[in-house]
């Protein structure tokens, strides 16, 4: 590897920023969607209701946020990306501060749909990365933010289930929310927004030409619904994955068992994700993305016949280090298929197959997950399946997103 000129090493500092963003957001999620089934009993839900709720809670989680989308990336390139990227992170805040102080489910349930109005930052960042990082590094660099985000995900949760085995969900949100409020000062002084917009026209006509440029596109009309199916069944998954660990461990420090589980699989996404993000760089983002979706299919319906905690816990790690790195990549595939000119207000719906996926695939998960939890898998995997075929048809339709 031949090292950095002065002049590349600068997109460097950013990625580290956005990075770092990345995880400590991420670190929020995961601590929800970890510690959720543990904490709705504190809140009044039968035991025998807790599956029911966490799939709804994570299903609606982002719907509210979906209305706005078109708008965030019209508002970055109209006027600047900098404040609408620490806008997403106050949210997070806020997000935090209403769940810990909610009394009851359903102000727990609205602090959680809150998070909707987070959207369109990772989209952003990712945009503006696509125009200072060099083409030879771009998977890469890709790579190892959105990596990130599953890192943060599921190594979350290893350092805080003590936490929440000692002093309980609302003390960990209280850090989450000090953590995110490092990241804002940092973004607010260290990142330099160096986008230029020349665009005079009306807000809502950039926003509703936002909505056209994805849905005017061929290619992108096929690859949306097939990022959408890729993640429902990733997401159902993870809903699910918790519960799970709790039904095979039955012992004290329940929380702790979960969090040491899900960081396993954060710290083989961490090695993982970058791995993939350089073979795509050398051998095709759409070859590695293929091979990795394939590689999901055949580990999640393992986890549905691991006869023990340790097993499950293995399997785990294997198939969620793929995952994330099938995640990164998608990124890259999306981020391809748009021009400069658009790809601030294309990356601002980059999120949307996630959120979307987040609405479909635990709605899919609380009706296959009736008779057992572990049928969750199975139907992941299935899911997955579907999107590998929904991908080939957009890999042949591919065109350059223009409008």
């Amino acid at each position: 590897m031949t090292l950095e000129t002065g002049q590349d090493r600068s997109w460097l500092w950013l990625l580290t920023l956005f990075t770092f963003g990345s995880f400590i957001e991420a670190i929020l999620y995961g601590h929800l969607m970890a510690f959720t089934p543990l904490y709705l009993p504190k809140l009044g839900v039968a035991p025998d209701d807790v599956s029911r709720w966490t799939g709804l809670i994570a299903s609606v989680s982002g719907i509210p946020g979906l209305l706005f989308l078109p708008f965030w990336g019209a508002l970055a390139d109209k006027f600047s990306r900098k404040p609408i990227i620490i806008r997403s992170f106050v949210v997070h805040v806020m997000v935090a501060v209403f769940v810990l102080l909610a009394g009851n489910v359903w102000l727990f349930l609205i602090g959680r749909a809150l998070s909707g109005l987070s959207l369109g930052n990772s989209g952003l960042m990712m945009t503006t990365l696509a125009e200072r990082v060099p083409s030879r590094r771009q998977g890469l660099a890709f790579s190892v933010m959105n990596t990130a985000t599953p890192i943060g995900v599921f190594v979350g949760p290893l350092f805080g289930g003590p936490v929440v085995d000692k002093w309980g969900v609302p003390a960990l949100l209280a850090i989450d929310a000090a953590l995110l409020l490092v990241v804002i000062l940092g973004l607010a002084f260290a990142y330099t927004d160096t986008f230029k917009s020349a665009d005079k026209r009306p807000l809502l006509h950039m926003a509703v030409e936002s909505v056209q440029i994805v849905t005017g596109s061929a290619s992108l009309r096929s690859l949306f619904p097939a990022l959408f199916m890729l993640f429902a069944g990733w997401m159902l998954a993870m809903t699910y994955v918790p519960i799970a660990i709790s039904e095979l461990y039955t012992g004290l420090n329940k929380a702790t068992i979960v969090g040491v589980i899900l960081g396993a699989g954060g710290f083989v996404a961490l090695f993982l994700g970058p791995l993939l993000g350089s073979l795509a760089d050398r051998y095709g983002l759409w070859r590695i993305l293929f091979i990795g979706a394939a590689g999901e299919v055949l580990l999640w319906p393992l986890l549905a016949l691991t006869p023990g905690l340790s097993a499950f816990a293995v399997v785990y790690a294997l198939v969620n280090g793929l995952g994330s790195g099938v995640f990164a990549i998608s990124f890259s595939v999306l981020a391809n298929s748009t021009t400069s000119s658009v790809r601030g207000r294309v990356m601002s719906f980059a999120y949307l197959p996630v959120n979307i996926g987040l609405l479909i695939g635990p709605l899919i998960g609380s009706l296959v997950t009736r008779s057992s939890v572990f049928a969750a898998f199975p139907a992941t995997a299935a899911l997955t399946a579907i999107s590998i075929a929904m991908l080939v048809l957009a890999y042949r339709k591919q065109e350059i997103a223009v409008i």
